[in-house]
């Protein structure tokens, strides 16, 4: 465990090894299954951008921090189920793990519906691994084309590599996918790669256990 502290002087040295302003890298504390005191610890230095897995956890976490501490702006990074969107859009600022035809046009639903939606971020399975989420690369145009087309303003894309392959390739990829597609964000690198994600242009980035320590919950 590092701590909030060590990991901004991190980003601020990646930054300006890859010539790039501080500002322009989101940091968000993944605060997934983290002990509640952990997390207040977090905010009372001054951490104001989190990242849950699960709406149902975030939930029951965030209404009484956030009345304690005001606005916190909460991204959701774990997959999402359908029957869940309306709770996530209500709750999280971004939805970072859009994924599939299904859950866009629920959304632009809920959209019109509410009259509101959270920034958006197309996740892409770099790796095109069976397990995981995530539009792969050679069709996420027509996926991001789509999305235009049910008026949903997508902000960024977002993957998660293989943990046994080199990063920089997959981060490189989701850059060139961006570029060609006029999407200016990109979500990519966590504890142990995003020095590397920044040098490749990454605009956020998602540290947990860097932050908080080891997770304490078991992954289900």
């Amino acid at each position: 465990m590092m701590g909030l502290i060590e990991i901004e002087n991190r980003v601020q040295d990646a930054c300006t090894r890859a010539n790039r302003v501080r500002e322009s890298v989101t940091l968000i504390a993944v605060s997934k299954v983290q002990p509640l005191e952990r997390v207040d610890e977090v905010l009372a230095q001054g951490q104001r951008f989190f990242g849950e897995n699960r709406v149902q956890e975030a939930e029951g976490k965030w209404p009484a921090f956030q009345e304690k501490y005001g606005k916190v702006d909460l991204h959701l990074i774990g997959p999402l189920q359908t029957n869940k969107a309306r709770a996530a859009m209500e709750l999280f600022d971004t939805i970072q793990t859009v994924d599939r035809e299904k859950l866009a046009v629920t959304l632009a639903r809920l959209a019109q519906e509410i009259g509101t939606c959270p920034e958006l971020f197309v996740q892409v399975n770099t790796g095109e691994e069976d397990q995981k989420a995530g539009v792969l690369p050679r069709e996420t145009d027509a996926f991001l084309k789509k999305m235009a087309d049910l008026d949903l303003p997508v902000k960024g894309l977002m993957c998660i590599p293989p943990v046994d392959e080199e990063p920089a390739l997959h981060f490189a990829l989701l850059a060139k996918i961006a570029e060609r597609n006029g999407i200016s964000a990109l979500s990519m690198g966590m504890s142990s790669d995003f020095e590397t994600a920044i040098a490749l242009g990454a605009t956020h980035i998602r540290v947990g256990s860097a932050i908080f320590g080891e997770r304490s919950a078991p992954q289900g």
